[in-house]
């Protein structure tokens, strides 16, 4: 599945890449509408709804509730969440890893989420790239994160994390 989820990003990325070197020629006749413009339509409320999980889950981890951060997660043994050179496979292991590394208010601090960027791939896919710090005590932690998003049965859910 994570295989396969890869090579579509990689084409995606490589036929927008092409697309956008590419200068259009005119032509006598007008290309026909591509799909894309049907999900341009939607694409607003899509990305509201995926910023949406992004605020529930900035607010759970703030109320020092780590499963309600992770309900924005893919239920799942093939969600991945990538963090330094540790990669973490399925979502009950990233909860027990984040109940492991962060088991005290103190350690979890404030969360906010900025400069988000959300690209709709599909109608089902979006990559949101973003910006992370924890307000602490003692220090301050910041980081950059991509987020793959899947809509799985109705609802935004992150499939894949890469966070740094």
């Amino acid at each position: 599945m994570s295989k396969t989820l890869g090579l579509f990003i990689a084409s995606m990325f490589l036929a927008a890449g092409a697309s956008a070197q590419a200068p259009a020629q005119p032509s006598a006749q007008a290309p026909a509408p591509q799909p894309q413009a049907q999900v341009r339509g939607s694409s607003d409320e899509e990305k509201e709804a995926i910023r949406a999980v992004m605020d529930k889950q900035s607010s759970a981890w703030n109320a020092g509730d780590i499963p309600g951060f992770m309900a924005g997660y893919w239920r799942s043994p093939n969600m991945t969440f990538v963090s330094g050179d540790t990669v973490t496979r399925g979502w009950q292991a990233a909860l027990d890893r984040y109940k492991r590394n962060y088991d005290t208010k103190e350690k979890m601090g404030t969360l906010t989420f900025s400069g988000l960027e959300v690209r709709m791939i599909s109608r089902s896919y979006a990559l949101v790239l973003g910006s992370w710090s924890l307000v602490r005590e003692k220090d301050n932690p910041k980081g950059k994160f991509t987020l793959v998003f899947r809509k799985i049965r109705g609802e935004w859910k992150i499939i894949h994390d890469h966070s740094s």
